[in-house]
């Protein structure tokens, strides 16, 4: 039996071995076991949610305090399903919680063990709910704004709003709470990979336009815009919306319109290479 096909690649972020060497040097290695053993409980719950829905994975990385099951799906499944995904890595944390109470009820594990694994249980599963990318609660919030704005104004919302909130958590540490180096790194990290995906921020627009050409997206409802002759494709783009089909109504001067599929738009901007061209001249013998 081939097992692959059912077991996800696992890898170790490069931060994790620094947090391996600190708790050698502190004397912490249990409580780092415990919390990789929870962080990869919690990352099979992705995993397990998202080989329900038949999503391509490629790999899941490690980090202390969470990981990233590593996927081409995120933007171009149902949102509901993508909530689901997310939200199967949480629930695992209340699975932890009836081990726990098992465990205590037959006392199959010390109480010193299961009081570290209850208080890291705890600060996981709060932690995973913060609203910064890339935790759940991040993706929780992409959601969100999905739902009401166009996904690149969500994106671009969420990536900013992470760094902001992760700065300000660095601040609050480095200015009222005893300095932790484990806690410095969380935060510096964190911040990191939200200021590295927003220099990236326009490949991932481009991939959810791509897909969205493919037709890999899913569709519950049609939103007609309305966009003046002389908008580029990425002005028109930039107002797509998840689960959205667009009837797009190009207004010409003198008040004369003219409606063309987003999928004609798409095809102009990606194989006929209009990228600096307007909407209108594009169109306007077609």
């Amino acid at each position: 039996m081939n097992f692959n096909k059912y077991l996800p690649s696992i890898h170790i972020h490069p931060v994790l071995y620094i947090f391996i060497i600190i708790s050698f040097l502190t004397g912490t290695f249990l409580e780092l076991f415990i919390i990789f053993f929870l962080v990869l409980f919690h990352e099979l719950g992705h995993f397990t949610a998202a080989k329900i829905f038949k999503w391509r994975i490629s790999n899941i990385v490690l980090w202390v305090f969470g990981g990233v099951m590593e996927t081409e799906e995120h933007g171009n499944k149902p949102m509901k399903e993508e909530a689901l995904v997310t939200i199967a890595g949480p629930f695992q944390h209340l699975v932890i919680y009836f081990l726990c109470f098992i465990a205590e009820t037959f006392h199959l594990l010390p109480v010193s063990v299961l009081e570290l694994v209850l208080y890291y249980n705890t600060i996981l599963l709060i932690f995973n709910l913060l609203p910064i990318w890339p935790l759940d609660g991040g993706k929780l919030l992409l959601l969100l704004t999905s739902a009401f704005f166009p996904y690149r104004k969500s994106y671009n919302f969420t990536i900013l709003f992470s760094m902001v909130i992760t700065v300000c958590f660095l601040l609050v540490q480095l200015l009222f709470l005893p300095f932790t180096l484990s806690s410095f790194f969380i935060w510096a990290f964190l911040f990191m990979e939200n200021r590295s995906d927003w220099k990236q921020r326009f490949y991932v627009f481009m991939r959810f336009l791509l897909k969205r050409y493919e037709g890999e997206t899913s569709i519950n409802g049609v939103i007609p815009l309305k966009v003046n002759a002389d908008s580029l494709f990425l002005d028109v783009f930039s107002r797509f919306r998840r689960e959205k089909k667009h009837p797009i109504y190009i207004i010409y001067p003198g008040n004369e319109r003219k409606s063309v599929d987003e999928n004609d738009c798409l095809q102009s901007y990606f194989y006929e290479k209009a990228y600096n061209h307007t909407v209108g001249e594009t169109f306007l013998y077609k």
